[in-house]
């Protein structure tokens, strides 16, 4: 976005703002970058989140699921006020769950998973008691979408020996499409939740909303390649904080995660390649400021690590194990040698 659009764009947001509120903006931040649709206003007895989309629409579904989620429960923000394409709520904090999980020992972090795993399942459980589901989008719901998400994982084959024939594309598809039941937030990446005052973990940024089966959302936060907690003792958590009632046996809700969390793992890794080939690798803790794609080799490899992981557990993605243990290996040497992968 160009400055003088974006210095418009931020007057616009102040003006609004005070109208809104009846009081003067002191400071305005931007918590995760000049270009993103969100800034934190500073008022002198409180901050509030702005956010101005492209999209005024997507902005207005947002406002209505989080008015709804609020009615039952407390794991959102709150909405303060839609001003014609701008959104107010309330700042859930500035201790980004990305970057307060790594200032923790073990234990800590555990503790740190479970409360944001717990606090899915309750936003979840507080959409089925809305209207919500009569009225969000179905998300991946057509062919091309699904074809697109297993098709990806030919993204491996450059770090690793081939696709092996036991794979059966047609099995996998037939796995990831499902109907758009439950409510999903979408996008549940680690930097898409903070810490608040009150010491209460909240999610926000519910843009891209909708239905699906439910264990997606998971998938995005344990998939997230900034996330330093195992697979293995990720799975221990959601066992212990499972929802029964979500609709699903917890047999099947965790094979369906292993299968979709094999999928998602390709996109993230895909996403990172594509990324270091046009920027060359960025430095672990910018990352986690800005809350931007894990370009960074060791992030490759954990996102490989995940998807070895979970790929091992269901049939039909067993095949692609190997695939995933060869690219683990080749980022790990990568990131030995220094190596970039920078286009010239």
């Amino acid at each position: 976005m160009a400055k003088t659009d974006n210095d418009d764009r931020m007057k616009r947001i102040v003006e609004t703002a005070e109208d809104h509120f009846d009081r003067a903006v002191l400071k305005v931040t931007a918590p995760g970058g000049e270009g993103r649709s969100s800034f934190r206003l500073h008022f002198d007895d409180m901050d509030v989140i702005a956010t101005f989309r492209p999209n005024f629409r997507r902005t207005h579904l947002e406002a209505h699921v989080l008015e709804e989620l609020r009615t039952y429960c407390d794991d959102t923000p709150e909405v303060l006020g839609v001003v014609g394409e701008i959104m107010f709520q309330s700042d859930v904090g500035r201790r980004r769950l990305n970057q307060e999980i790594v200032r923790h020992e073990s234990a800590g972090q555990l503790d740190l998973a479970a409360q944001a795993v717990a606090s899915i399942f309750r936003y979840q459980s507080a959409a089925r008691k809305s209207d919500l589901h009569e009225m969000m989008p179905h998300l991946g719901a057509n062919k091309n979408w699904i074809d697109n998400v297993v098709g990806a994982i030919s993204a491996l084959q450059p770090y690793s020996m081939g696709i092996s024939d036991s794979f059966d594309g047609t099995a996998a598809r037939e796995a990831v499409a499902q109907p758009g039941r439950q409510f999903v937030k979408w996008d549940c990446r680690s930097g898409n939740a903070a810490i608040g005052k009150d010491g209460k973990l909240r999610w926000f940024d519910f843009e891209y909303a909708g239905l699906r089966h439910g264990a997606e959302d998971f998938a995005w936060l344990i998939g997230d390649e900034a996330w330093p907690i195992a697979p293995d003792q990720m799975v221990d958590v959601m066992i212990d904080c499972f929802d029964p009632e979500c609709g699903h046996d917890i047999g099947a809700y965790l094979e369906y995660l292993s299968i979709y969390q094999t999928f998602h793992c390709v996109q993230r890794f895909k996403l990172i390649v594509k990324e270091a080939q046009k920027r060359g690798w960025l430095s672990k803790q910018r990352v986690r400021k800005y809350d931007d794609a894990g370009v960074h080799p060791e992030f490759a490899a954990q996102i490989c690590q995940v998807g070895a992981y979970f790929s091992a557990q269901a049939k039909v993605t067993a095949p692609l194990t190997r695939n995933f243990e060869g690219a683990r290996d080749s980022f790990l040497e990568i990131l030995k040698e220094g190596r970039s992968l920078k286009s010239a």
